[in-house]
Formats: C-alpha cells, structure tokens, sequence
C-alpha cells in the first residue's frame, strides 16, 4: 500500500507545495510544530531515510537547503532547524522547521492550528521568495 507521501505526490491527496523538483518535493505541515514547518519527501518511495541510495541521500540535504533558504526568508526565524524521525509515516522524509528557541522543534508539544487558506498563503509565500 502506498504511503500518504506516495499518494500526495501522485496528486492523490492534496497539499500545500512550496517546491517540486524530478526526485523530490516540499509541502507544509498540516500539524505543524512551528509556522512553516515543512516536509522534504523523495519522491521514490523508501522507508528508513538512511536506506535512500548515497546520490539520493546527498540531493534531498541540497534540495532542503535550498527550501529553507526560501523558508528563512519567508518565516522569521533564529534559524531553521531539521529532524529526521521518521516514526509517523513508513516514508523517508526531512522535517524543516523555523526556530526561535529550542521549544520550537518540540514534537510532543501541542501542533499550531492553521486553516487551510493561511497554509495556502504560506506555502505561496514560500514558493515565491
């Protein structure tokens, strides 16, 4: 069965996109820990995130960074903070999330509430810095 990441980058399941390229892609958080939040999904579909192959392991880090520079821009923050968990959903994947403190990456504190028209707006943003 596919994972949700395989079903939003097959357009199965909306979301709100702030890059895209051939191998990978960058969608808000619809839970985010932090404002911007953002995931960086290979587009292959692969478990564990040390598993991706070694070319595919080095282009998701260049391919994040470039989003969280966009992502700095976009979102007033300390710095931009990463996290590679990967317990939530069987598919390699890179959490980018805007800091201000260390409370701000924070996984079991309670998740903001944004409504789908400011992701929307945000993820615009995003794309567009």
């Amino acid at each position: 069965m596919a994972s949700i990441f395989t079903r939003i980058i097959q357009g199965e399941i909306p979301c709100h996109k702030v890059a895209e390229n051939d191998k990978f892609i960058a969608f808000l958080d619809i839970t985010p820990v932090a404002k911007g939040h953002t995931l960086v999904v290979p587009k292959q579909e692969v478990d564990h995130f040390f598993d991706l192959n070694d070319n595919l392991l080095s282009e998701i880090n260049l391919f994040a960074k470039e989003v969280s520079a966009k992502l700095q821009r976009t979102v007033p923050c300390r710095r931009i903070g990463v996290a590679i968990i990967g317990l939530e959903v069987p598919h390699a994947h890179v959490h980018l999330i805007p800091l201000n403190t260390m409370a701000d990456i924070n996984f079991s504190a309670e998740r903001l509430k944004m409504s789908s028209e400011e992701l929307a707006a945000l993820a615009s943003e995003i794309r567009n810095a």
